[in-house]
């Protein structure tokens, strides 16, 4: 399921406009087909190494409820980025009913490469083993979002994206779309809602949409996401819950 979720966006225009929080932690409830299916938890800090000028994220996503007794999900990722919002590092485990696998991508600026590396915790087996070319400057897909809140976009306006999960490097289109009021658990916003071009074979090959809201403020707080799939599978919504 967190691969679905890796949804989320960058815009490359020149160093943030904004100054990004030092420390935020955001929780969202996950909807599917009318029920809650899980709880999603997104950290976001000054990198911890005081010699190194930089990001990191930490995101946590579990399965609830019914869906927890049908197929459990427990998934943790974190990433490592520079100043500039430049991906160097990700790590994801996955467990996803029986299955047990960890992510490792290395993002190389000098080299311009990112090296692929997923391995099978079961049987300690390596899965998939690749290096890809990537720009000089590549975000992974949550650094990304906090680069989205650092725009401008007005609705109408759009921008091209530098973005890799490590298999696939691509510039996809960000598109502003419209001014919406939008409520969640933790209180009702007046939004933009984005639209990120990553599925339909541009990064992933699932046919969706994916939509990002953000608060129409200067905080760009990311208060709802969705990703509309094929009615066989339907439509995820993140929705936040409490913020700190």
């Amino acid at each position: 399921m967190l691969r679905l979720l890796l949804f989320l966006l960058s815009v490359q225009a020149g160093l943030p406009q904004t100054t990004l929080p030092a420390k935020e932690t955001l929780q969202y409830t996950v909807e599917w087909r009318l029920i809650t299916a899980g709880k999603v938890q997104l950290g976001w800090n000054v990198n911890p190494q005081a010699d190194k000028a930089g990001w990191q994220t930490k995101v946590h996503l579990e399965s609830t409820g019914l869906v927890s007794k049908l197929f459990k999900v427990y998934d943790d990722y974190s990433s490592q980025m520079n100043e500039n919002l430049c991906a160097d590092s990700s790590v994801m485990n996955a467990q996803e009913g029986r299955r047990r696998r960890e992510t490792r991508v290395t993002f190389d600026r000098a080299t311009k490469k990112a090296s692929y590396l997923e391995r099978d915790l079961n049987t300690n087996n390596t899965v998939v083993k690749d290096d890809i070319d990537i720009p000089p400057c590549v975000h992974d897909v949550f650094g990304g979002l906090y680069l989205l809140r650092t725009m401008r976009l007005e609705p109408g306006q759009s921008a091209q994206v530098p973005v890799s999960d490590g298999k696939k490097s691509v510039s996809a289109k960000v598109e502003a779309q419209a001014r919406e009021t939008v409520k969640t658990p933790s209180g009702t916003y007046k939004t933009i809602r984005y639209e990120a071009f990553l599925f339909n074979d541009v990064l992933y090959r699932r046919p969706a949409h994916l939509y990002v809201w953000l608060t129409d403020d200067a905080r760009k707080l990311p208060v709802q996401l969705r990703v509309k799939m094929q009615f066989t599978i339907g439509t995820i919504t993140l929705q936040l819950e409490k913020e700190s």
